[in-house]
């Protein structure tokens, strides 16, 4: 099995630790193109995309805690930010029409 790691610096949308901002366009990462990427880069193993985020979010809560304990942000907000938009993607992927093969 092939370990996925989103971990190349060279114009990619990687988090910058330890204040997680995207590296290339400074959004909170995950970023709309890193969300994209993941999404591409794990679209035949969600659960491992899924394993991944956890630990990123479980890094994110204990880096951002340490810089400023009073900005960290909910729990709720951190989850959503790391774990819940690949739920609410996964729901539009699935909701999507299928077409027949070969039509």
């Amino acid at each position: 099995m092939t370990v996925h790691r989103n971990r190349s610096n060279e114009g990619g949308h990687v988090p910058m630790r330890p204040l997680w901002l995207c590296h290339r366009c400074g959004q909170p990462w995950p970023c709309g193109s890193a969300k994209l990427a993941l999404v591409a880069e794990y679209r035949d193993v969600s659960l491992s995309l899924f394993l991944y985020l956890a630990g990123c979010l479980h890094e994110a809560i204990d880096d951002l805690h340490r810089l400023n304990p009073t900005v960290t942000g909910t729990a709720a907000d951190l989850f959503d930010r790391f774990l819940g938009w690949p739920v609410r993607h996964r729901r539009l992927s699935s909701a999507e029409p299928q077409t027949p093969e070969g039509t």
